[in-house]
Order: C-alpha cells, then structure tokens, then sequence
C-alpha cells in the first residue's frame, strides 16, 4: 500500500512539472511572436503622418460690425423740488421745451408767507442797525450790540435769499432741451419734494451702445468716424463717432463702447435696433498661421516647423492678434516655413514625419 501511494505522488508531481513548463513554453513562445509583430509596426510607422501649412504674409481682415439700441444722449426725470398743489401745467407729452421753459406752475402761497416775513424781518434789521449805528457814535452802544445788528442784517438778508429761491423753484422749469416723453401730474394735483412730475429725453443726439471684444477694442480711439446702419432705414447710412470706450471689460470679457450720432430731423428714435461698421482700410500685411498650428493653445508659444530631411523641430514664436482661425505672428517665423497644423500629439523635438 505505502508503495502504490508513493507511485501516485510522484505521478501527480510529474503531470504538475510537465504541466507548468507547457504552459511557460507557450507564454514565451506568444512572447516572441507579439516583439515580432511590434517590430514589425514600429519599422513600418516610424515616420508620423501629419498635416503641414505654409506660413504667410496677408492683410488681416479687421472691419468688423456689431448690434445695438439707440438711446438718447440725454434723459431725465424732472421732479418737484417743493410742496405745493399744481396750478396748471404748460406742457404735453411730444412737446418741445428748452432750458428754463417753465413746464407748470405751482401754487406757492406758503413759500410767498415766508418770503414776505423775512423781508419784514430784513426792514426791521435795517432800522435797528441805522439806530445802532448812530448811538455808537454819540457813545450810546457799545461795539458789539453794533455787531450784533449787522450780524442780523446778514441773517435776515440770508433769509430773504434762500425763501426767494424756494419761490421760484416751485414752478417746474426744464433743465435741459428735449422733449416731453411722459407727463406725471395734472392740474390740481398735490407734489411734495421728489414727487417726479415729467420724463424729458433730448434726441437731437442719439449714442448707440455696443459690446466687442478685447481683439476689436484694441483698433478703437475715442473721435473715430463710425458708419451706422439702422434697421428701419436700411437704405441710409448715419454717420456717428465713438465717444467712450470702457476701461474694464464686463463679465462677458467684453467692452462697452458708445457711439455718438447727430440726429437731424429726429428721424431715429431712441430704442431702434441698430449696427455699427467699424471699417479700417489699409492694413499692413503680417506673418500668420493656422490657429491649429500651436500645440495645445496659442499660449503655449510653441508650434513644429518641418525641417529638411521631413524632421519635426520646436519652434518657440511670439503670437500677437487672432482673427478667426488666423494668428498673427510677432516673431519666430518667416514667409515660407512650414508649420504642422495636425498630429502634433505624437512629436518630439528630431521626430520624423510625412507629410500628407
């Protein structure tokens, strides 16, 4: 018995030797088919496939145009700077007022009362200090109840200023040219300070507000001529300049910038759609490329040039303007150099390629 169960475990270590040098038998034999195979590939791709541009000198195409509303140059809400009930009023919405053209007139009888009694006051501070001034001089008063007299003339006299300008800012007297846009009160209606009584917009000048990139804000300046399109005029052009542009960028990384346009004849009115065509002729030609040339992103100032012998070689460049799919190249390349636009991934510095 002991001899038959040695037999079965040498048997059973023999079936285990035989299997496990099988099995490395094949994985080494796999082995040399797979570094075969490998080969085989890296002989047949060594040299990358990729895309190639010619580098070249162009004029950019700058003009560009954007949308806006139009708003008026100047707006305001005119509001009571009193209390009182409204008399009448001399203005209708559309009317046509200048500066100081009285728009209605206030009842002021409690403005009137106090003006009245601060001139009473002033007379009698004038007689008080006539009488002051000639006891003085037989030694009657002293130098400072002399003082003190003038000191009230100056008060009451203060008085009789401020009570007078109250007066006359009870009427509703319009601060700028323009034309009544909305009416807020009617006869017989009662205002307290800040009561807001008429809307007046000045359209003799509109200013068209637009947005535009940090790429176009750089070829603006305050005073240039702007062409103007509006939509319900499609076939006139206006001609407006540019009177702000924004010194910080919204949000959006874009600038506000308005345009200034005289509107003779108020034939835009303010809220129209229009667009602003920013023209810029004559350009000087510059060095660019494709924007897919740059590995990664244009910030990363590096792109491969092809070399002779169909080598791939680094090249560190500076950008400058990127218009479209077009960057503008300050230095690093030349007219006639060759940039790789596509499978740039797959390079190092001394690669080589095909071009295709």
């Amino acid at each position: 018995m002991k001899k038959r169960s040695v037999v079965r475990t040498l048997l059973t270590v023999a079936i285990i030797a035989g299997s496990v040098a099988l099995i490395g038998w094949i994985l080494t034999n796999n082995k040399k088919k797979n570094e075969a195979k490998t080969a085989v590939v890296a002989q047949s791709s060594s040299d990358v496939a990729v895309r190639v541009a010619d580098v070249q000198t162009q004029t950019l195409d700058l003009d560009f145009a954007v949308n806006g509303n139009f708003a008026p140059a100047a707006q305001m809400d005119f509001a009571s700077e009193s209390a009182g009930r409204v008399v009448r009023v001399l203005v209708d919405e559309g009317s046509r007022v200048r500066r100081g053209q009285t728009l209605a007139i206030v009842d002021a009888g409690t403005l009137n009362v106090d003006l009245e009694s601060g001139q009473a006051t002033l007379q009698n501070a004038l007689r008080d200090l006539q009488r002051y001034e000639n006891a003085f001089k037989t030694g009657g008063v002293t130098q400072q109840q002399l003082d003190q007299a003038r000191l009230a003339v100056t008060n009451a006299r203060a008085r009789v200023s401020q009570s007078r300008i109250r007066v006359g800012d009870a009427n509703a007297r319009a601060s700028i040219n323009g034309i009544i846009n909305k009416r807020y009160i009617e006869p017989g209606a009662y205002v307290s300070p800040g009561t807001k009584m008429f809307e007046i917009v000045d359209v003799s000048k509109l200013k068209l507000t637009v947005n535009v990139n940090e790429n176009q804000v750089a070829q603006l300046k305050i005073g240039s001529p702007v062409q103007v399109k509006a939509s319900v005029f499609p076939d006139k052009t206006f001609t407006g300049r540019v009177s702000f542009i924004a010194a910080k960028a919204d949000a959006a990384l874009n600038f506000p910038v308005e345009i200034e346009i005289a509107n003779a004849g108020s034939q835009l009115k303010a809220g129209m759609y229009g667009t602003a065509i920013f023209d810029f002729p004559g350009q000087t030609p510059v060095v660019v490329v494709p924007r897919a040339a740059f590995v990664g992103s244009v910030s990363s100032n590096k792109v491969f040039v092809l070399d002779a012998g169909n080598v791939a070689r680094t090249r560190k460049v500076i950008p400058g303007r990127i218009i479209g799919e077009q960057v503008e190249i300050l230095q690093g390349l030349t007219t006639g150099d060759k940039v790789i636009t596509s499978g740039q991934i797959n390079l190092v510095d001394g690669s080589k390629v095909k071009p295709i």
